[in-house]
Protein backbone atom coordinates (compact mmCIF):
# COMPACT_ATOMS: atom_id res chain seq x y z
CA UNK A 1 0.00 0.00 0.00
CA UNK A 2 1.63 3.47 -1.02
CA UNK A 3 1.04 6.41 0.96
CA UNK A 4 -0.82 8.79 -0.33
CA UNK A 5 -0.74 13.02 0.43
CA UNK A 6 -4.02 13.37 -0.55
CA UNK A 7 -5.45 11.35 2.39
CA UNK A 8 -4.81 13.63 4.75
CA UNK A 9 -5.79 16.28 2.34
CA UNK A 10 -9.43 14.56 2.01
CA UNK A 11 -9.85 14.26 5.81
CA UNK A 12 -9.05 17.52 6.85
CA UNK A 13 -11.11 18.96 4.35
CA UNK A 14 -14.40 16.64 5.72
CA UNK A 15 -13.24 18.06 8.95
CA UNK A 16 -14.33 21.09 7.64
CA UNK A 17 -17.29 20.72 4.89
CA UNK A 18 -20.08 18.71 4.57
CA UNK A 19 -18.72 17.68 0.74
CA UNK A 20 -16.09 17.03 -0.69
CA UNK A 21 -15.50 16.21 -4.30
CA UNK A 22 -12.49 13.86 -4.99
CA UNK A 23 -11.41 14.42 -8.90
CA UNK A 24 -8.50 12.39 -10.70
CA UNK A 25 -8.02 10.86 -13.58
CA UNK A 26 -9.51 7.15 -13.43
CA UNK A 27 -7.12 4.76 -11.98
CA UNK A 28 -5.06 7.24 -10.32
CA UNK A 29 -6.07 5.58 -6.68
CA UNK A 30 -9.44 7.48 -5.79
CA UNK A 31 -11.13 4.19 -4.59
CA UNK A 32 -8.22 2.96 -3.01
CA UNK A 33 -7.80 5.85 -0.93
CA UNK A 34 -11.96 6.57 -0.32
CA UNK A 35 -12.18 2.98 0.99
CA UNK A 36 -9.05 3.57 3.41
CA UNK A 37 -10.88 6.76 4.21
CA UNK A 38 -14.38 4.77 4.82
CA UNK A 39 -12.47 1.77 6.94
CA UNK A 40 -11.42 4.89 9.76
CA UNK A 41 -14.60 6.66 9.54
CA UNK A 42 -17.24 3.87 9.60
CA UNK A 43 -18.14 5.14 5.94
CA UNK A 44 -20.94 3.70 3.60
CA UNK A 45 -19.49 3.05 0.30
CA UNK A 46 -21.58 2.61 -3.03
CA UNK A 47 -20.01 2.47 -6.54
CA UNK A 48 -22.77 3.71 -9.07
CA UNK A 49 -21.44 1.91 -11.80
CA UNK A 50 -23.03 -0.92 -10.41
CA UNK A 51 -26.54 -1.38 -11.39
CA UNK A 52 -27.65 -2.49 -8.19
CA UNK A 53 -26.15 -0.05 -6.02
CA UNK A 54 -27.82 2.46 -8.63
CA UNK A 55 -31.29 1.27 -7.68
CA UNK A 56 -30.22 1.72 -4.09
CA UNK A 57 -30.60 5.52 -4.74
CA UNK A 58 -34.02 4.94 -6.74
CA UNK A 59 -35.49 7.29 -3.68
CA UNK A 60 -32.25 9.14 -2.76
CA UNK A 61 -33.62 11.34 0.10
CA UNK A 62 -35.08 8.27 1.56
CA UNK A 63 -32.04 5.86 1.65
CA UNK A 64 -29.59 8.41 2.21
CA UNK A 65 -31.63 10.25 5.13
CA UNK A 66 -31.28 6.37 6.78
CA UNK A 67 -27.45 7.53 7.12
CA UNK A 68 -27.08 10.83 8.22
CA UNK A 69 -24.96 10.32 11.01
CA UNK A 70 -22.23 8.37 8.79
CA UNK A 71 -19.84 9.43 5.94
CA UNK A 72 -21.32 8.31 2.77
CA UNK A 73 -19.05 7.52 -0.02
CA UNK A 74 -20.26 8.18 -3.60
CA UNK A 75 -17.84 6.87 -6.34
CA UNK A 76 -18.45 7.52 -10.26
CA UNK A 77 -21.08 10.31 -9.25
CA UNK A 78 -20.85 10.93 -13.28
CA UNK A 79 -23.20 8.34 -13.28
CA UNK A 80 -25.99 9.68 -11.24
CA UNK A 81 -25.75 13.67 -11.90
CA UNK A 82 -29.01 13.97 -10.64
CA UNK A 83 -28.04 13.47 -7.39
CA UNK A 84 -26.43 16.71 -6.73
CA UNK A 85 -29.63 18.53 -5.80
CA UNK A 86 -31.15 15.87 -3.50
CA UNK A 87 -27.53 16.09 -2.11
CA UNK A 88 -28.03 19.54 -1.11
CA UNK A 89 -30.92 18.94 0.85
CA UNK A 90 -30.13 16.27 2.61
CA UNK A 91 -26.98 18.53 3.70
CA UNK A 92 -29.41 21.85 4.82
CA UNK A 93 -31.31 19.10 6.68
CA UNK A 94 -28.36 17.85 8.18
CA UNK A 95 -27.11 21.77 9.52
CA UNK A 96 -29.90 22.51 10.87
CA UNK A 97 -29.55 19.24 13.17
CA UNK A 98 -25.84 20.13 13.64
CA UNK A 99 -24.41 17.89 11.01
CA UNK A 100 -22.57 20.10 9.71
CA UNK A 101 -18.88 18.63 8.08
CA UNK A 102 -18.09 14.76 7.41
CA UNK A 103 -21.14 14.04 5.21
CA UNK A 104 -20.65 13.41 1.62
CA UNK A 105 -17.05 12.01 -0.37
CA UNK A 106 -17.82 11.76 -3.88
CA UNK A 107 -15.71 10.74 -6.83
CA UNK A 108 -15.68 11.51 -10.16
CA UNK A 109 -12.96 11.21 -13.09
CA UNK A 110 -13.78 14.23 -15.13
CA UNK A 111 -13.57 17.81 -13.56
CA UNK A 112 -15.21 19.91 -15.93
CA UNK A 113 -18.61 18.77 -15.90
CA UNK A 114 -18.38 17.86 -12.24
CA UNK A 115 -17.20 20.64 -11.14
CA UNK A 116 -20.17 22.79 -12.78
CA UNK A 117 -23.02 20.17 -11.52
CA UNK A 118 -22.18 19.94 -8.12
CA UNK A 119 -20.52 23.81 -8.17
CA UNK A 120 -24.58 24.56 -9.24
CA UNK A 121 -26.05 23.00 -6.77
CA UNK A 122 -23.63 22.47 -3.84
CA UNK A 123 -22.02 26.10 -3.64
CA UNK A 124 -21.01 26.88 -0.80
CA UNK A 125 -21.25 23.46 0.87
CA UNK A 126 -18.24 21.42 -1.00
CA UNK A 127 -14.87 21.63 -1.49
CA UNK A 128 -12.77 19.97 -3.82
CA UNK A 129 -9.40 18.23 -4.17
CA UNK A 130 -7.69 17.25 -7.44
CA UNK A 131 -6.41 13.45 -6.87
CA UNK A 132 -2.80 13.66 -9.01
CA UNK A 133 -0.85 9.93 -9.93
CA UNK A 134 1.90 9.81 -7.76
CA UNK A 135 4.33 12.22 -7.78
CA UNK A 136 8.03 12.46 -6.33
CA UNK A 137 6.98 13.45 -2.76
CA UNK A 138 5.54 9.88 -2.39
CA UNK A 139 7.65 7.88 -3.42
CA UNK A 140 11.79 7.51 -2.20
CA UNK A 141 14.18 9.81 -4.11
CA UNK A 142 15.81 6.31 -6.30
CA UNK A 143 12.39 5.35 -7.52
CA UNK A 144 12.43 8.91 -9.64
CA UNK A 145 14.18 7.16 -12.95
CA UNK A 146 11.32 4.38 -12.88
CA UNK A 147 8.19 6.99 -11.94
CA UNK A 148 9.62 8.72 -14.74
CA UNK A 149 9.50 5.69 -17.19
CA UNK A 150 6.27 4.23 -15.74
CA UNK A 151 4.43 7.45 -14.89
CA UNK A 152 2.34 7.55 -11.69
CA UNK A 153 -0.61 5.24 -12.33
CA UNK A 154 0.01 2.76 -9.53
CA UNK A 155 -0.72 -0.02 -11.35
CA UNK A 156 2.12 0.81 -14.03
CA UNK A 157 4.22 1.99 -11.53
CA UNK A 158 3.89 -1.28 -9.27
CA UNK A 159 4.28 -3.57 -12.65
CA UNK A 160 6.72 -6.63 -12.51
CA UNK A 161 8.45 -4.97 -15.34
CA UNK A 162 9.12 -2.58 -17.92
CA UNK A 163 6.86 -4.94 -20.29
CA UNK A 164 3.91 -5.84 -18.05
CA UNK A 165 4.00 -1.43 -17.36
CA UNK A 166 3.70 -0.96 -20.72
CA UNK A 167 0.94 -3.23 -21.47
CA UNK A 168 -1.27 -1.83 -18.44
CA UNK A 169 -0.98 1.51 -19.92
CA UNK A 170 -2.04 0.47 -23.48
CA UNK A 171 -4.78 -1.11 -21.97
CA UNK A 172 -5.43 1.87 -19.96
CA UNK A 173 -5.46 3.92 -23.08
CA UNK A 174 -8.48 1.67 -24.78
CA UNK A 175 -10.87 2.07 -22.03
CA UNK A 176 -10.51 5.74 -22.53
CA UNK A 177 -11.06 5.74 -26.28
CA UNK A 178 -13.57 2.99 -25.99
CA UNK A 179 -15.04 3.71 -23.02
CA UNK A 180 -14.93 7.55 -20.99
CA UNK A 181 -14.53 9.38 -24.17
CA UNK A 182 -17.96 8.10 -25.75
CA UNK A 183 -19.37 8.94 -21.90
CA UNK A 184 -18.42 11.58 -21.11
CA UNK A 185 -18.12 13.65 -24.72
CA UNK A 186 -19.76 14.01 -28.27
CA UNK A 187 -19.26 10.53 -30.09
CA UNK A 188 -15.93 10.62 -31.37
CA UNK A 189 -14.68 7.33 -33.45
CA UNK A 190 -12.02 6.00 -30.88
CA UNK A 191 -9.13 5.67 -33.88
CA UNK A 192 -9.38 9.33 -34.75
CA UNK A 193 -8.78 10.13 -31.59
CA UNK A 194 -6.32 8.01 -31.00
CA UNK A 195 -4.46 9.81 -33.98
CA UNK A 196 -4.68 12.80 -32.64
CA UNK A 197 -3.63 12.13 -28.69
CA UNK A 198 -0.56 10.41 -30.07
CA UNK A 199 0.19 13.93 -32.28
CA UNK A 200 -0.19 15.38 -29.15
CA UNK A 201 2.57 13.19 -28.03
CA UNK A 202 4.46 13.75 -30.72
CA UNK A 203 4.62 17.66 -29.65
CA UNK A 204 4.91 17.12 -26.20
CA UNK A 205 5.75 20.62 -24.84
CA UNK A 206 5.04 22.11 -28.40
CA UNK A 207 2.56 25.31 -28.69
CA UNK A 208 -0.83 24.44 -29.98
CA UNK A 209 -1.49 24.49 -33.59
CA UNK A 210 -4.54 23.52 -34.16
CA UNK A 211 -4.61 24.25 -38.32
CA UNK A 212 -1.63 21.89 -38.19
CA UNK A 213 -2.93 19.12 -36.39
CA UNK A 214 -6.63 19.56 -37.83
CA UNK A 215 -4.88 19.21 -41.56
CA UNK A 216 -3.25 15.93 -40.55
CA UNK A 217 -6.52 14.96 -39.34
CA UNK A 218 -8.60 15.80 -42.21
CA UNK A 219 -11.18 17.86 -39.10
CA UNK A 220 -11.80 21.38 -38.65
CA UNK A 221 -9.76 23.17 -36.36
CA UNK A 222 -12.78 23.71 -34.17
CA UNK A 223 -12.85 19.77 -34.03
CA UNK A 224 -9.18 19.95 -32.75
CA UNK A 225 -10.11 22.11 -30.52
CA UNK A 226 -13.18 19.84 -29.15
CA UNK A 227 -10.95 17.13 -28.90
CA UNK A 228 -7.64 19.21 -26.51
CA UNK A 229 -11.08 20.23 -24.47
CA UNK A 230 -12.12 16.65 -23.88
CA UNK A 231 -8.85 15.33 -23.12
CA UNK A 232 -8.33 18.31 -20.79
CA UNK A 233 -11.81 17.45 -18.83
CA UNK A 234 -10.40 13.93 -18.60
CA UNK A 235 -7.99 15.27 -16.68
CA UNK A 236 -5.13 13.86 -19.36
CA UNK A 237 -3.76 16.76 -21.10
CA UNK A 238 -2.65 20.34 -19.49
CA UNK A 239 -2.92 23.18 -21.51
CA UNK A 240 -0.14 25.48 -19.82
CA UNK A 241 -1.24 28.91 -20.80
CA UNK A 242 1.16 31.96 -21.65
CA UNK A 243 2.08 34.65 -19.48
CA UNK A 244 1.45 37.83 -20.21
CA UNK A 245 2.73 41.54 -19.17
CA UNK A 246 3.51 44.90 -20.40
CA UNK A 247 6.97 44.78 -21.30
CA UNK A 248 7.03 46.16 -24.41
CA UNK A 249 7.53 43.25 -26.17
CA UNK A 250 5.99 40.97 -28.51
CA UNK A 251 4.62 38.07 -26.29
CA UNK A 252 3.34 34.20 -27.53
CA UNK A 253 0.05 34.00 -26.97
CA UNK A 254 -0.40 30.30 -27.80
CA UNK A 255 -1.03 27.50 -24.72
CA UNK A 256 1.37 24.70 -24.71
CA UNK A 257 0.14 21.38 -24.51
CA UNK A 258 1.86 18.16 -22.64
CA UNK A 259 0.37 14.98 -21.99
CA UNK A 260 0.48 15.12 -18.04
CA UNK A 261 1.38 11.54 -17.28
CA UNK A 262 4.99 10.76 -18.36
CA UNK A 263 4.28 7.07 -18.37
CA UNK A 264 0.90 7.69 -20.70
CA UNK A 265 3.10 9.75 -23.26
CA UNK A 266 5.48 6.97 -23.46
CA UNK A 267 2.75 4.34 -24.02
CA UNK A 268 1.17 6.30 -27.15
CA UNK A 269 4.79 6.21 -28.45
CA UNK A 270 5.46 2.72 -27.67
CA UNK A 271 8.77 3.55 -25.70
CA UNK A 272 8.77 0.24 -23.52
CA UNK A 273 12.24 1.34 -21.32
CA UNK A 274 14.90 3.75 -20.19
CA UNK A 275 16.69 2.62 -23.17
CA UNK A 276 14.06 3.67 -25.99
CA UNK A 277 13.17 6.85 -24.17
CA UNK A 278 16.95 7.82 -24.52
CA UNK A 279 16.88 7.50 -28.04
CA UNK A 280 13.89 9.22 -28.93
CA UNK A 281 13.39 13.24 -30.12
CA UNK A 282 10.33 13.19 -27.45
CA UNK A 283 13.25 12.73 -24.28
CA UNK A 284 13.77 16.52 -23.14
CA UNK A 285 9.93 17.33 -23.65
CA UNK A 286 9.07 14.15 -21.61
CA UNK A 287 11.45 15.07 -18.91
CA UNK A 288 10.45 18.74 -18.61
CA UNK A 289 6.49 17.83 -18.86
CA UNK A 290 7.12 15.67 -15.60
CA UNK A 291 8.91 18.13 -13.95
CA UNK A 292 6.47 20.57 -14.62
CA UNK A 293 3.55 18.32 -13.58
CA UNK A 294 5.34 17.29 -10.12
CA UNK A 295 6.07 21.24 -9.65
CA UNK A 296 2.16 22.47 -10.18
CA UNK A 297 1.23 19.66 -7.63
CA UNK A 298 3.90 20.77 -5.31
CA UNK A 299 2.54 24.26 -5.06
CA UNK A 300 0.28 25.68 -2.79
CA UNK A 301 -3.12 25.94 -3.64
CA UNK A 302 -4.73 28.61 -6.03
CA UNK A 303 -0.90 29.42 -7.66
CA UNK A 304 -1.29 30.20 -11.11
CA UNK A 305 0.91 27.98 -13.52
CA UNK A 306 2.02 29.12 -17.03
CA UNK A 307 5.14 29.73 -18.87
CA UNK A 308 6.77 33.31 -20.69
CA UNK A 309 8.21 33.42 -24.49
CA UNK A 310 8.84 36.38 -26.61
CA UNK A 311 9.25 36.18 -30.34
CA UNK A 312 12.67 37.22 -29.92
CA UNK A 313 13.86 34.15 -28.07
CA UNK A 314 13.26 35.33 -23.99
CA UNK A 315 11.77 32.27 -22.53
CA UNK A 316 10.65 30.79 -18.64
CA UNK A 317 9.70 27.04 -19.15
CA UNK A 318 7.69 27.35 -15.99
CA UNK A 319 6.56 30.28 -14.50
CA UNK A 320 4.23 30.13 -11.17
CA UNK A 321 2.77 32.80 -9.61
CA UNK A 322 2.11 31.88 -5.81
CA UNK A 323 -0.94 33.32 -3.65
CA UNK A 324 0.13 36.63 -2.45
CA UNK A 325 2.05 37.32 -5.74
CA UNK A 326 5.60 36.14 -5.84
CA UNK A 327 6.76 34.70 -9.45
CA UNK A 328 9.33 32.13 -9.74
CA UNK A 329 11.38 31.44 -12.81
CA UNK A 330 12.15 27.66 -13.66
CA UNK A 331 14.26 26.78 -16.58
CA UNK A 332 14.35 23.05 -16.86
CA UNK A 333 17.08 20.88 -18.11
CA UNK A 334 17.42 17.08 -18.59
CA UNK A 335 21.12 17.21 -18.74
CA UNK A 336 23.02 17.25 -14.81
CA UNK A 337 24.78 20.30 -16.06
CA UNK A 338 22.41 23.24 -15.17
CA UNK A 339 23.75 25.65 -17.38
CA UNK A 340 20.91 28.40 -17.83
CA UNK A 341 20.38 29.70 -21.87
CA UNK A 342 20.28 33.04 -22.54
CA UNK A 343 16.59 33.45 -23.37
CA UNK A 344 16.01 32.69 -19.58
CA UNK A 345 17.78 35.73 -18.03
CA UNK A 346 16.18 37.89 -20.85
CA UNK A 347 13.20 36.51 -19.77
CA UNK A 348 14.53 37.26 -15.83
CA UNK A 349 15.27 40.89 -16.63
CA UNK A 350 11.42 41.28 -17.87
CA UNK A 351 9.74 39.83 -15.50
CA UNK A 352 11.60 40.34 -12.15
CA UNK A 353 10.32 37.41 -10.66
CA UNK A 354 11.40 36.47 -7.05
CA UNK A 355 13.20 33.44 -7.20
CA UNK A 356 15.17 31.74 -10.00
CA UNK A 357 15.81 28.31 -10.56
CA UNK A 358 17.49 25.58 -12.95
CA UNK A 359 15.82 21.95 -12.51
CA UNK A 360 18.70 19.74 -13.83
CA UNK A 361 18.34 15.77 -13.81
CA UNK A 362 20.71 15.01 -10.71
CA UNK A 363 20.18 15.64 -6.73
CA UNK A 364 22.62 17.87 -5.88
CA UNK A 365 21.18 21.58 -5.20
CA UNK A 366 23.92 24.27 -4.97
CA UNK A 367 23.94 28.58 -6.34
CA UNK A 368 24.82 29.41 -10.39
CA UNK A 369 24.77 32.93 -9.82
CA UNK A 370 24.16 35.31 -7.43
CA UNK A 371 20.27 34.90 -7.82
CA UNK A 372 20.10 31.87 -9.50
CA UNK A 373 19.84 28.12 -8.03
CA UNK A 374 20.27 24.39 -9.51
CA UNK A 375 18.19 22.25 -7.93
CA UNK A 376 16.75 18.64 -8.41
CA UNK A 377 12.66 18.23 -9.08
CA UNK A 378 11.95 16.59 -5.48
CA UNK A 379 14.16 19.15 -3.71
CA UNK A 380 12.05 21.82 -5.42
CA UNK A 381 9.22 20.27 -4.90
CA UNK A 382 9.64 19.62 -1.28
CA UNK A 383 10.18 23.78 -1.20
CA UNK A 384 6.84 24.29 -2.97
CA UNK A 385 5.17 22.16 -0.41
CA UNK A 386 6.42 23.48 2.59
CA UNK A 387 4.90 26.72 1.71
CA UNK A 388 1.27 25.09 1.38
Amino acid sequence: MLDRKALDTVRQALSRQACVVLIGPRQVGKTTLALQIGELQNALYLDLEDVQERDKLSNAAVFLSAYEDRLVILDEIHRAPDLFLTLRGLIDQGRRKGLRTGRFLLLGSASLDLMRQSGESLAGRVSYIDMTPLSVLELPAEARETLWIRGGFPDSYLAPDERQSLDWRKDLLRTYLERDVPMFGPRIPAETLRRFWTMLAHNQGALINASRLAAGLEVSSQTVSRYTDLLVDLLLVRRLQPYHINVGKRLVKSPKVYIRDSGLLHALLNLVDHNALLGHPVVGASWEGFVIENLINAAPTLTVPGFYRTSGGAEIDLLLELPGGARWAIEIKRSRAAKPARGFYEACEDLKPAKRFVVHAGMERYPISENIEAVGVRELAETLSQLA
